[in-house]
């Protein structure tokens, strides 16, 4: 239920979400295991399903869909990097934050940089649901939406969150946007890799 309504409250009042995220003194575990395991769930279960029952299609051809075994080893992968995404992350948010005049204890500063994280890459997360059609324009357009608005959660909620002034907060949020866009860069540099190594999609006749 606390999951849900954390998610509920991000999605339609991230304002008052964010206060209750500042005053919440649920540990770094707490706040991380509570919620991403579940949430990494979404876009991992939807795009098996996804990619092994619905498939989808090049032009006028018969949709294309991944073997069950090739799916599990891809959707495993696909959640621990979910995961270790988020950990990460929220880990740069915590070191960042001493450069950005955060005040708070150490563990306070932990806490609140996996928080803010986990909040942010909610929205994300959720939008992993389109991937049960395994459409390139549909996800396009759900991830793009996403992640306009995890861009907005960021810049509304870090004053917020870590208790610094909206100056401090611009370019601690911008920071924040390229660390996320050098570990999305990553994953796809990753992906390649293990494609090439052989642990590749294998595709249904």
């Amino acid at each position: 239920m606390a999951l849900l309504q954390h998610a509920y409250g991000i999605m339609t009042n991230p304002s008052a979400e964010w206060v209750s995220v500042r005053d919440d003194n649920s540990s770094f575990k707490q706040v991380f295991l509570s919620h991403v395991p579940f949430l990494a769930l979404i876009p991992s279960l939807a795009s098996f399903y996804g990619v092994t029952q619905v498939g989808w299609s090049v032009g006028s051809g018969d949709p294309i869909k991944l073997s069950i075994d090739s799916a599990v080893s891809l959707s495993a992968l696909t959640y621990v990097a979910l995961l270790a995404g988020v950990f990460i992350l929220g880990e740069f948010i915590n070191w960042m934050s001493r450069t950005y005049g955060v005040s708070d204890s150490k563990e306070r500063r932990h806490h609140a940089g996996t928080a803010l994280a986990v909040c942010i890459t909610t929205p994300l997360f959720l939008a992993g649901i389109f991937l049960l059609n395994p459409s390139i324009w549909l996800n396009a357009v759900a991830m793009i939406v996403a992640g306009s608005y995890a861009v907005y959660l960021i810049f509304e909620g870090m004053p917020i969150v870590m208790s610094i002034d909206k100056n401090r907060a611009f370019m601690y949020s911008s920071s924040v946007i390229t660390v996320g866009l050098v570990l999305m860069v990553s994953a796809m540099i990753g992906t390649v890799l293990i494609w090439g190594m052989g642990i590749g999609p294998i595709y249904i006749d």
